[in-house]
């Protein structure tokens, strides 16, 4: 049978790829920091194997037998060759026969990212891979940027006028369970994005109309910074978010591509559908 290891598996989109792949006929592998909390999230269906990308010691159990790896960059690691390359190393030692890689729309021409390091190390190695080339998750509205909508009423990010192809993690992890679970993924790259590309303007009128209380977005790199250092974040995460919002105010976020919806055979979900699928968040 399959074996296939989910990292990040307790975040937005490894929920829902363990969740996808549980329907499917293979072994589902949870590589989670703690597996006591992450078996309680994940359910007993799911095998939680202890794994720490920044513990060399745990890497051995965790690849062992494996066949397929889902490869999610936890976001405080932004240093790949010291934090992401001795994982990707053991993992090609043990005979891992395919990577899926949750990668960033545009990593290919944006090497200040870590997701674009990553990709080039995983070809350096010759693993066979599938990079998943994503917009911005539109689930981060309701995780990272919860309490700013809930509590403030505003959408507090620097991407400027800048327009965004939001896609839902739940169009992501069906992707990701595609090129996990059929042939003729391996050595390809996928730039999934909605079917919209819109401005943070407009997406807080979006807000407004479904939530019935007036959203604003405020586009101030210095009060963004100011509110995320104060949130606790590392200046290095932070500078990754920067980066991310930078591609999207410089319009280099807004490629609408056909992959998501030729991969699924359906129309991608739209950022309507998600706030209010999602409502309950911000309410």
């Amino acid at each position: 049978m399959l074996k296939i290891l989910v990292t990040g598996a307790t975040g937005n989109v490894g929920q829902e790829v363990v969740r996808l792949l549980l329907l499917q006929n293979c072994h589902v592998c949870a590589a989670v920091r703690n597996p006591t909390s992450a078996q309680q999230i994940l359910g007993n269906h799911v095998d939680c194997i202890p794994f720490d990308f920044t513990n060399p010691n745990t890497f051995v159990e965790a690849f062992q037998a494996v066949n397929q790896l889902f490869l999610l960059r936890p976001p405080a690691l932004a240093n790949v060759r010291q934090q992401i390359a001795p994982a990707l190393n053991a993992a090609k030692l043990a005979g891992v026969e395919h990577i899926v890689f949750l990668s960033l729309q545009g990593a290919e021409g944006n090497s200040f990212v870590p997701h674009s390091k990553i990709e080039r190390y995983i070809n350096q190695l010759g693993i066979p891979a599938t990079f998943l080339r994503c917009g911005f998750f539109m689930q981060n509205l309701n995780t990272t940027h919860q309490e700013d909508i809930k509590t403030r009423g505003e959408l507090l990010m620097p991407a400027g006028k800048g327009k965004t192809s939001f896609i839902d993690v739940r169009d992501i992890a069906a992707v990701a369970v595609q090129t996990l679970m059929a042939g003729g993924h391996q050595s390809r790259a996928y730039t999934l994005t909605g079917k919209e590309a819109l401005t943070y303007y407009e997406v807080a009128d979006i807000f407004t109309s479904v939530l019935g209380k007036p959203i604003s977005y405020n586009p101030s790199l210095f009060k963004f910074v100011q509110h995320m250092r104060s949130s606790g974040l590392s200046m290095d995460y932070i500078l990754v978010m920067i980066a991310i919002y930078t591609t999207a105010r410089l319009g280099l976020a807004s490629e609408i591509t056909s992959d998501t919806e030729q991969l699924l055979n359906r129309s991608p979900i739209t950022i309507r559908q998600y706030v209010e699928d999602y409502k309950q968040f911000w309410l």
